[in-house]
């Protein structure tokens, strides 16, 4: 088993590395009769692609994606749905210093130890890079829930900087390289990031994802649960290191009367009067907004100097050139968004096929 596909009903593969001639996904058990072109995906493809502001990786690739199956005279047709995006600007050069020198922070020593071979240009298969043919494969996902379901991610702290919640705005998140929903930190983050990146470090980030309008009942008891997949999803995007759903880990100094989500009757429909669950409760979702949040590390990738080994077992410092995030979190929000979205479309398909709608 390789590990490179994801999904139930709805399936998604990707492949290609970094430096390679292109890269690319097959999304299998989309619905036929479904309008789709590459118009309706390039769009989410331009929010997550590099080079688009200084505190960015300066990598240029316009991240043009193309449909090779599975469409026919504007819609799907039922099978594999295959897209292919060219690399363009690979610089493999700047990787020659360390094509025996194991990055600390990276993948590069397990992947010796379990393969016994890696591509260590950008980091091959474990590069960030591959992140875009998540979010194209969540453009389709989209497709599959429909219009009424609304997918939207925001970073909510770089470092050691949050956002002040109260002047949450999601109409802001468009207005600024960070997807911030406070346009106050983003001078602040401006600042503190400028001097990261001068200083030739870098610094985590927390990135939030919310859906409204998704149905109640996705979801199953036990192995099938909607939470525990949304967590194996944003935690299988590179750099992650934690998830949480709804107040998270929050709610372990929280008491019993302040975690339950209170219920009561309005007309013939139950409400809940909070959602501390985060839209999901037994692995089900509740109808209400689903939340979730990650958190992603630092960049492993800096100039700043690290001690490490090499391949012969000799003690070395590591400065990794290139052109690198000085945080990755930052174009982590489209990402985050794909794989919820594809989550959910698979487990919308799930449903329908076993309770008939």
């Amino acid at each position: 088993m390789s590990h490179n596909s994801f999904g139930h009903l709805f399936r998604v593969t990707t492949w290609g590395e970094s430096h390679g001639p292109s890269i690319g996904c097959v999304v299998d058990g989309c619905p036929p009769r479904l309008a789709l072109s590459e118009a309706d995906i390039q769009p989410f493809l331009d929010r997550r692609r590099p080079g688009q502001s200084v505190f960015t990786t300066q990598r240029r690739e316009p991240d043009e994606v193309r449909i090779c199956s599975g469409v026919f005279e504007g819609v799907t047709t039922g099978t594999p749905i295959s897209l292919i995006i060219e690399n363009t600007d690979q610089r493999s050069k700047d990787y020659g210093e360390i094509a025996n020198t194991y990055r600390p922070g990276h993948a590069d020593v397990v992947y010796d130890i379990k393969y016994g071979v890696r591509d260590y240009r950008g980091g091959g298969r474990s590069s960030a890079r591959e992140t875009a043919m998540r979010v194209a494969a969540g453009a389709i996902a989209r497709r599959v829930l429909g219009g009424g379901v609304v997918i939207r991610a925001a970073l909510v702290q770089i470092g050691e900087h949050a956002i002040d919640r109260s002047r949450w705005d999601w109409d802001e998140v468009n207005r600024n390289p960070f997807f911030a929903p406070d346009a106050a930190i983003v001078p602040v983050w401006e600042q503190y990031l400028s001097a990261i990146r001068k200083a030739g470090s870098s610094v985590g980030a927390t990135i939030e994802v919310v859906v409204e309008g998704a149905p109640a009942g996705l979801g199953a008891p036990i192995y099938g649960k909607l939470d525990a997949d949304i967590a194996a999803a944003l935690m299988s995007i590179n750099a992650v290191k934690g998830v949480e759903i709804g107040d998270g880990f929050a709610v372990a100094g929280y008491t019993g009367p302040q975690n339950a989500d209170a219920m009561r009757m309005h007309g013939n429909r139950i409400v809940f009067e909070s959602n501390h669950a985060g839209g999901i409760l037994g692995g089900i979702s509740t109808g209400q907004p689903i939340v979730a949040r990650f958190a992603v590390k630092p960049t492993s990738s800096m100039l700043t100097p690290v001690p490490s080994v090499n391949r012969q077992g000799e003690e070395v410092d590591v400065v990794t050139k290139g052109r690198h995030d000085p945080c990755v979190g930052i174009r982590a929000a489209p990402v985050g968004e794909a794989m919820m979205a594809c989550v959910l479309a698979d487990h919308l398909l799930r449903h329908r096929a076993q309770n008939g709608a």
